[in-house]
């Protein structure tokens, strides 16, 4: 016998499929939706963001086959691809596309001012120029804001907390990235303020970031921060070994670095953003303008610590700033 819980149970399930089914009968067939992502395939699988966003969407109540199909592009890292990858995945007409980064962004901007875009992570959506204010987008995009250049001082500290004698730190930034430079000149306002020198160090391509590192040590770095950038999420392997081997602290926005043997990081949880995009898909399909959709603030900022590589570093990691941590790994 069904008790009266399992019963209202059961009808609240319901009730959320139910608009799914109408949406389905008058569209005939499944929502088509875009998924833009600057890196590889494998990146985006590795790292848990397009499960992320299809998790999401299962939340939601949609099945993939019935409910969408996903047209899925991948740039590979290169950024001469992006114009034409994102025309074709336009000419495709697909209902809403879920954007993955600046690159991405940058390049709808310039193919569609009409089709619905969903940012998973913007660092300023305003100074971009995707959006008029992040309560009233007003343009056809809408998403996740992160506003990064909030957390700058945060990586400072969390640094200055591992190297208490820390006087100078290298900066990584993608030259592709249309938001970093803004970005830097808050890292250099913040690391004076610290009585620390920093060091910029432009890459855009793996043999830039080797010969980087080269200059961290000629200029005697002690720690680098990794702005964030897909392109870097690519490399993640490369900068970790490398910074093993220059003996030099690090922090990233995003927990993967730390996953894959950085130091630590600091920033919004990007894997909650992308099953969060879900929720803006759901309400374009349905029928809601991306131009009246708030940008969102990320829910979730986490510090995350890799215990081995501090120790491969031979650096011992305070008990402040293991309370600090949200999670020490390894």
């Amino acid at each position: 016998m069904i008790s009266r819980r399992n019963f209202v149970l059961a009808a609240g399930a319901a009730a959320l499929v139910a608009p799914l089914a109408s949406l389905a009968q008058q569209r005939g067939k499944p929502a088509r939706i875009g998924f833009f992502y600057y890196g590889t395939r494998r990146s985006a699988m590795e790292t848990g963001r397009y499960d992320a966003f299809l998790q999401g969407m299962r939340e939601l109540g949609y099945q993939e086959g019935r409910d969408f199909v996903v047209l899925a592009r991948f740039c590979d890292g290169d950024s001469k691809r992006l114009p034409a990858i994102a025309t074709e995945l336009v000419g495709l007409e697909p209902d809403v596309i879920v954007s993955a980064s600046t690159s991405t962004h940058d390049a709808l901007k310039k193919a569609t001012a009409t089709l619905p875009i969903v940012a998973t992570t913007t660092f300023d959506p305003v100074r971009d120029g995707y959006a008029d204010s992040l309560a009233h987008p007003g343009r056809n995009f809408t998403g996740v804001a992160s506003l990064l250049s909030d957390i700058i001082p945060k990586h400072v500290e969390y640094l200055k907390m591992a190297l208490p004698k820390l006087s100078c730190v290298a900066v990584m930034w993608d030259s592709g990235n249309s938001a970093h430079p803004a970005m830097l000149d808050g890292v250099d306002a913040v690391a004076r303020g610290n009585s620390i020198r920093t060091v910029r160090i432009r890459a855009g391509t793996p043999e830039d970031i080797e010969s980087g590192f080269r200059t961290m040590a000629r200029e005697r770095a002690e720690a680098f921060m990794i702005l964030g950038s897909t392109f870097f999420v690519q490399q993640f392997h490369r900068i970790g070994a490398q910074a093993v081997k220059h003996r030099l602290a690090s922090i990233y926005v995003t927990r993967e670095y730390v996953e894959q043997g950085g130091l630590m990081s600091y920033g919004p949880s990007f894997r909650d953003n992308y099953r969060r995009s879900a929720m803006y898909v759901d309400k374009i399909l349905k029928g809601a303008k991306p131009g009246d959709l708030p940008f969102e603030q990320p829910m979730k900022f986490e510090l995350v610590i890799n215990r081995e590589t501090a120790k491969a570093l031979g650096l011992a990691i305070s008990r402040e700033l293991q309370l600090r941590a949200d999670e020490v790994i390894g």
